[in-house]
């Protein structure tokens, strides 16, 4: 019999050259591409600030003007209740018969467009965010920009790449680039701009999306100062002078942030509940919300709005002990109750002025400036509200230029992210992905696929045929009673691979009797077939089963066609178990006893 080497379909011949990472000259595409985004998402971002800044004084001080207006400037009184209700009116109108995705800060509906959406935003989103999130806070709701311009950002980016033949991971990095510069313009954080895209909306750590990412951020820093001037947000000089326990103090304030978040999370979910069971359609909640926020307003108007000044006051030091108990206690009523109601606006701000309040009120009994443990307070409640910990540690740095407090802030940041992953299931962003039926999973690994090699989970002692067999043969071992594989590879007398014999190849020769007195080498030598080997990373066979739908593919020895061996489907699947009992299993290799039977 002479010998023949099996046609190979072009999927196996095919082979990757392997490399830490997988990016090709097309990141330099998305980086071209993302320095527009860049640009684009800082000029939203200034045309957000100054939305915001127009609707404020004219609501408040009736004239037209984009100047800061503080709402300690606002005078209560009927018109305080009346015009954040009006502002949520106009929000439920503009979701209703606008786009729903209006409502809420922004951060699940661009998490939810990247999972779920192929990071394809509508143009509606563009528009109606920003408008709706200037109507909100320019009436006195208490939120931040933040949310609404990532928002927005990510929907500028999103548009752009839907302009272009790109794929979805692609676009998702366009998405997140917008984002990552929105955040950039408004507060001058582009490190923890880049860091936020990590560790909230790639979902990924490749250089494909980071190095896109960087560069929208950088773009968007350069032109910040002509859109909103130089330096930090918040200049904060204090240098921290803690005694020998200072670290386990940060840390302390770093659990009560943790305990807060989670407080504030489930106070807000049990609001949304409430909020639900009310036989109203939803287009008249945020009114709600507008009410119960104008009522909280009487109380302390400086709760109302974005509050930097707030964040300003707590970390210069010009707070009080009752302005800082009432603010504290006021803002996280109407914000729970405002963002329950589906009203539009973000949360970062109100979390750096919740953890702020809580900050300064425990310095008051801790050793040094109050303003160092607010700002602690700040970064804690945002890391572990957010889950993003190394985001909230260089925010602060950025926000305030004070490169000594890393290492507290690291303290504080930390405890606080332990404390809500011990306690909550899910975050403030993620509750509402889940509570629309999906499952987000916020810890990275490494994909096992891309570590193990086919010699690791192929089985060597594989069942073949020969292929002298007869096609009739082959037919009636199928046909037989005793159990068999679905698929059988068929080999020379030298062991060389010839083919892969299928159940479904029996019966269909059954009804060709012409062909039942061909052996398997004339029926399958002249067949494509797709081949794996030993050295190759298991990853890519997976991906050639798939492409080719094959439930085995056998392996052979390179050049010489040997066969050594087989992987199935169920091979595939046993790595599951395999990485499972990695996390599960826990054992001792030192100190065990005589009587440990794995000591044998």
């Amino acid at each position: 019999m002479r010998q023949t080497i099996p046609k190979i379909p072009a999927q196996s011949r095919h082979r990757e050259i392997l490399g830490d990472f997988t990016a090709d000259r097309q990141v330099l595409v998305l980086i071209s591409m993302a320095l527009v985004v860049g640009s684009a998402g800082a000029a939203s971002a200034w045309a957000l600030i100054k939305l915001i800044a127009f609707v404020t004084n004219l609501v408040w001080a009736g004239r037209f003007s984009t100047a800061n207006f503080s709402m300690a400037d606002a005078i209560p009184g009927p018109w305080m209740v009346a015009a954040p209700a009006l502002g949520g009116l106009a929000i439920g109108l503009m979701a209703r018969f606008g786009s729903e995705k209006i409502r809420g800060h922004g951060i699940p509906e661009a998490i939810e467009a990247i999972l779920i959406g192929g990071s394809r935003m509508h143009p509606k989103v563009a528009v109606l965010k920003p408008l709706s999130s200037a109507i909100s806070i320019g009436t006195g709701g208490p939120f931040g920009a933040e949310g609404p311009i990532i928002m927005t950002g990510g929907a500028i980016g999103s548009l752009f790449a839907q302009c272009f033949h790109l794929t979805a991971a692609e676009r998702k990095t366009l998405l997140v680039a917008g984002a990552a510069a929105g955040m950039t313009a408004i507060f001058g954080t582009p490190i923890a701009a880049v860091l936020l895209a990590i560790e909230l909306l790639l979902f990924e750590w490749k250089p494909r999306s980071f190095l896109p990412v960087v560069a929208a951020s950088i773009v968007s820093a350069a032109w910040r100062p002509l859109f909103f001037g130089h330096g930090p947000l918040f200049p904060f000089a204090a240098h921290p002078d803690l005694p020998w326990w200072g670290l386990i103090a940060c840390a302390g304030v770093g659990i009560v942030a943790g305990l807060q978040s989670g407080a504030m999370t489930r106070l807000l979910y049990a609001a949304e509940d409430l909020f639900d069971h009310l036989p109203l359609h939803w287009m008249w909640w945020p009114m709600l919300g507008g009410v119960m926020v104008g009522l909280g307003g009487l109380i302390d108007p400086r709760a109302l709005g974005v509050g930097y000044d707030i964040i300003a006051d707590l970390l210069s030091g010009h707070m009080v002990l009752g302005e800082s108990l009432r603010l504290l206690a006021v803002k996280s009523a109407i914000w729970v109750l405002a963002l329950a109601s589906g009203t539009s606006g973000g949360v970062l701000a109100p979390l750096l002025i919740l953890g702020g309040a809580a900050g300064w009120l425990e310095g008051q009994l801790l050793p040094g400036d109050a303003s160092f443990w607010a700002l602690l307070g700040m970064a804690a409640m945002m890391g572990g509200t957010m889950r993003s910990p190394l985001t909230a540690v260089l925010f602060a740095v950025e926000l305030t230029g004070n490169m000594e407090m890393l290492l507290p802030l690291l303290a504080a940041t930390g405890a606080a992210h332990a404390v809500t992953v011990l306690l909550l299931k899910r975050s403030i962003l993620t509750e509402k992905i889940a509570r629309r039926g999906q499952h987000i999973t916020r810890e990275y690994s490494v994909d096992p696929f891309e570590l193990l090699r086919v010699s690791d989970v192929m089985v060597t002692a594989v069942d073949t045929l020969p292929a002298t067999m007869s096609v009739s043969a082959a037919a009636s071992f199928f046909a037989s009673g005793e159990p068999r594989h679905k698929s059988y590879p068929v080999t020379a007398a030298d062991g060389r691979l010839i083919g892969m014999v299928t159940r479904a190849d029996a019966l269909r020769w059954r009804t060709e009797k012409p062909h039942e007195q061909e052996t398997l080498y004339d029926a399958l030598s002249d067949t494509a077939l797709a081949l794996g080997h030993p050295n190759q990373v298991l990853a890519q066979l997976a991906d050639l089963m798939v492409a080719e739908d094959l439930g085995r593919i056998p392996i052979v020895e390179p050049g010489t066609h040997w066969i050594a061996g087989l992987v199935a489907r169920k091979d595939l699947l046993r790595i599951r178990s395999t990485v499972t009992a990695s996390e599960t299993d826990r054992e001792a290799f030192f100190g065990r006893t005589a009587k440990d039977p794995q000591s044998a």
